[in-house]
C-alpha cells in the first residue's frame, strides 16, 4: 500500500467557522472547526490513515513500523516528522502572533520553531491579513505599543484574494484576518507566541494568555517585503518545497510524476475530484483530501479535475554537521561543511572520574559553544555524529560496552540530544575514522576499504559500498581481535593471540624495550632500525609479519579495494609498506592472479574520526 489517505485532526478554536465541514468534506461533529490538521505527526493532533492495510494507524505509527526511509534521505536531518499541513477557516480575526526560529524553540520549548506558507483558498471582499510591520520599530516601541494596545497602528495590513500565497518566516509578526480560508504548510510545530488578542476570552471565561516576553525576544522588527508565489515553486525553503498542480479536466486531464527515495510526496486537494494511481493501486480523491506517498514508491499518476498543493522536502542548503570523537584520553569536536571540510574544531582532555552522563552533557555543551563561536545557527546544523570506542548499538544510540571508557549500557544519543536538539547518530570510533577516510581522505575514490588504526589498541573499520559494515548483529567489526597465534600473548579483551596483542603501539614498545634492555619510544624504534640496529630490525620484522598476516586475513574475507593504515604507528608506514605488500601478494588467496588492494596511509590523521562521525 503506497498511497495513504489521511483523516485530519480538528481544532475548535474560538475564531473558527464551519466551512471546512460544509465545503471541504472534513468529518467533524462539533459546531466550530477552525483548523483541520490534514498531514500531521504532531502529538497535539495526529492524522490517521483511512485506507488499506494501515487503516486506523496514525501517520506516526506507520512511520515507526516502516522506518524513517519512508520519509526519504532529505529528511534524515530532522529529529521529528518535518512538516504539518492544515486547512484554516477564519470566521473571525486570529490573534496577532509570532513564531520562534528553531534555535529558540528547541532550547525553550523542546520542539522545532515555525516557518510557514499560506495559500489563500477564499477571501471575502475587503479581507486582509497582517504581515510584519509598515515601518521599522524598535523593540522598546514594540513593547510599549503592546502595553498600550496601539500595535495595530504599525502593522502591515495586506489585502488578499483567492490564489494569493505568502511565505512567513519565523520571527514575522502576523495574523489571518476574518473571512479568509487558507491552506497552510508549516514546520512541524505548535509553538505560537501571542501578543494581541482583541481582548477576547476563552472557553473558561478568561482572557487568553499572551506571551509578550518571548515574542519580544524573537520578533523581527524590520519591515518585510511580501513574498508571493515565484517560479518554479509556490514556496521553497529548507523545511518544505510547495508546488501547484492544476488539471482542468479537459485539455489537462492527467499528470504523471515520480516519487524518488529522497523525499515523500504530500498531495493536498484544494478542489475537484478524480483518481491517483501508483504500482497498480488506484485511490479516489475529492476536495479536502490529503494523501501521502512514501519516498521511493516510484511513478504515480493523477487524473481528473483538481487544484492541489504538492509538498516535498529538498536537500538543505549549505548544511553543517558536528562530528565528535570521544577517546580514552581526550575529546575532539569538529564542525564539518557540505564538502566534508573541517570548518572548526576543539579538543580537551576527558575526565574519566566523571559519570558517563556528565561527560556526555559536557561534550554536548561544548558542541553548542563551538557552533556559537563560529556563528553557525542551530538550525543550520543538520545533525551530530559521535564516535565512541567499544561495542555500539547504532539503532538505539547506546554504548553497550566500552572497555576504554569503562561505560556500560549508556544511552548516549538520547542524553546528547537533550542538550543539542538535533538528530544524533553514534558509531564505534574506529568505524568513524574509516568512514572519514572514505568520505574525504585516502579512500575517497573507492567504495570498499578496510582501515587499521594502530594506536593504544588496534581498531578497525570496514566500509563496503560506502557504508559502515556492521554484520547481522550489533557491535560491528573488530579487526584487532582476530587470533593470529593460537595460545599467544594475552590480549586486553581476555583472549590469547589477538592481532592487537602484537601490533598495538604498547605491544611494539614492549617488544622493542625488551630487546633493547631499556624503555624506548616509537620514534626511537624506527630510527634505530633505519640506522642498522639488528635487534630493532628483527622486532620490526616480526611486527610486520603479524600485521601483514592480519591484513591478509581481512583481504581474503572482504576483498576490499584498499587497505588504509591509521593511528600513531602509521606515521612510519613507509618502512612497513613494501614488506606488507609482499605478504599481500604472496599470501592472499589467488595472489597476483587477481586484483590486489592498494595500501595507503591515512591522510586525515586525528581529524578522520570527527569527519567520519559527521558523516553518520
Amino acid at each position: 500500500m503506497a498511497i495513504l489517505k489521511l483523516k485530519p485532526a480538528c481544532k475548535d478554536y474560538i475564531w473558527g467557522g464551519h466551512r471546512l465541514v460544509d465545503e471541504y468534506n472534513v468529518s467533524y461533529d462539533g459546531e466550530v472547526c477552525a483548523e483541520a490538521w490534514e498531514l500531521s505527526c504532531h502529538p497535539d493532533g495526529p492524522s490517521v490513515i483511512m485506507n488499506g492495510e494501515y487503516e486506523g494507524l496514525t501517520l506516526q505509527e506507520y512511520i515507526d513500523q516502516n522506518g524513517w526511509e519512508v520519509l526519504g534521505s532529505h529528511c534524515r536531518r530532522f529529529r521529528d516528522f518535518p512538516i504539518l499541513t492544515k486547512f484554516i477557516d477564519a470566521r473571525d480575526n486570529l490573534s496577532i502572533q509570532v513564531h520562534p526560529g528553531n534555535g529558540f524553540a528547541l532550547q525553550n520549548e523542546g520542539q522545532y520553531g515555525k516557518t510557514e506558507m499560506w495559500y489563500v483558498l477564499d477571501a471575502e471582499p475587503g479581507a486582509f491579513l497582517y504581515y510584519g510591520f509598515r515601518q521599522e520599530v524598535s523593540r522598546e516601541e514594540l513593547a510599549r505599543r503592546i502595553q498600550e494596545n496601539t500595535l495595530l497602528e504599525v502593522l502591515n495590513a495586506v489585502p488578499v484574494q483567492k490564489g494569493d500565497a505568502l511565505f512567513i518566516e519565523s520571527g514575522t509578526l502576523h495574523a489571518i484576518g476574518k473571512g479568509i480560508l487558507i491552506a497552510e504548510i508549516q514546520q512541524n510545530s505548535n509553538v505560537t507566541y501571542r501578543v494581541y488578542d482583541y481582548g477576547r476570552v476563552g472557553k473558561d471565561g478568561r482572557r487568553r494568555d499572551l506571551h509578550i516576553e518571548k515574542a519580544l525576544a524573537v520578533t523581527n522588527t524590520l519591515p518585510i517585503v511580501k513574498k508571493g508565489s515565484g517560479y518554479p515553486h509556490v514556496a521553497d525553503c529548507d523545511y518544505f518545497t510547495v508546488d501547484k498542480l492544476f488539471l482542468d479536466g479537459n485539455l489537462t486531464y492527467r499528470m504523471q510524476g515520480t516519487v524518488y527515495d529522497t523525499s515523500f510526496l504530500s498531495i493536498l486537494i484544494l478542489d475537484g475530484e478524480g483518481t491517483i494511481s501508483n504500482k497498480g493501486e488506484k485511490v479516489t480523491y475529492r476536495k479536502g483530501d490529503s494523501l501521502f506517498l512514501p519516498a521511493g514508491c516510484g511513478d504515480w499518476q493523477i487524473e481528473g479535475c483538481c487544484d492541489a498543493l504538492l509538498t516535498t522536502i529538498r536537500e538543505k542548503a549549505s548544511p553543517v554537521r558536528a562530528g565528535v570523537n570521544i577517546g580514552s584520553s581526550e575529546i575532539r569536536i569538529g564542525l564539518v561543511g557540505d564538502r566534508n571540510e573541517l570548518i572548526a574544531h576543539r579538543r580537551y582532555s576527558i575526565d574519566l572520574k566523571k559519570t558517563p552522563l556528565e561527560i556526555i552533557s559536557e561534550t554536548a555543551i561544548n558542541t553548542l559553544d563551538l557552533l556559537k563561536e563560529n556563528d553557525v545557527p542551530l538550525d543550520q546544523c543538520i545533525g551530530v555524529g559521535v564516535g565512541v570506542p567499544g561495542t555500539i548499538d547504532r539503532r538505539e544510540g547506546k554504548v553497550i560496552y566500552s572497555n576504554n571508557l569503562r561505560w556500560e549500557d549508556v544511552p548516549l544519543a538520547v542524553e546528547f540530544g537533550k542538550v543539542v536538539p538535533c538528530p544524533v547518530r553514534i558509531a564505534n570510533d574506529a568505524d568513524c575514522a574509516a568512514l572519514g577516510e572514505a568520505a574525504a581522505g585516502a579512500g575517497k575514490d573507492v567504495s570498499d576499504l578496510v582501515m587499521f588504526t594502530l594506536g593504544n589498541g588496534v581498531g578497525g573499520g570496514i566500509i563496503l559500498k560506502g557504508e559502515i559494515f556492521e554484520g547481522g548483529i550489533m557491535g560491528g567489526s573488530e579487526v584487532g581481535h582476530q587470533v593470529i597465534r593460537v595460545n599467544g600473548r594475552r590480549c586486553s579483551c581476555g583472549r590469547k593471540g589477538c592481532l592487537e596483542a602484537y601490533v598495538s603501539m604498547p605491544a611494539l614498545i614492549r617488544s622493542a624495550s625488551q630487546a633493547a634492555g631499556r624503555e624506548l619510544e616509537i620514534r626511537e624504534i624506527f630510527e634505530k632500525a633505519e640506522e642498522g640496529d639488528i635487534a630493532m630490525q628483527e622486532v620490526l620484522e616480526q611486527y610486520t609479519q603479524m600485521l601483514g598476516q592480519g591484513i591478509v586475513n581481512i583481504v581474503n574475507m572482504f576483498r576490499p579495494q584498499m587497505i588504509i593504515l591509521g593511528g600513531l604507528v602509521s606515521e612510519y608506514a613507509d618502512i612497513l609498506r613494501d614488506p606488507i605488500m609482499r605478504m599481500i601478494s604472496e599470501d592472499t588467496f589467488g595472489g597476483n592472479l587477481g586484483k590486489l588492494p592498494e595500501l595507503r596511509t591515512s591522510v586525515l590523521g586525528s581529524d578522520a574520526g570527527m569527519i567520519g562521525a559527521a558523516n553518520l
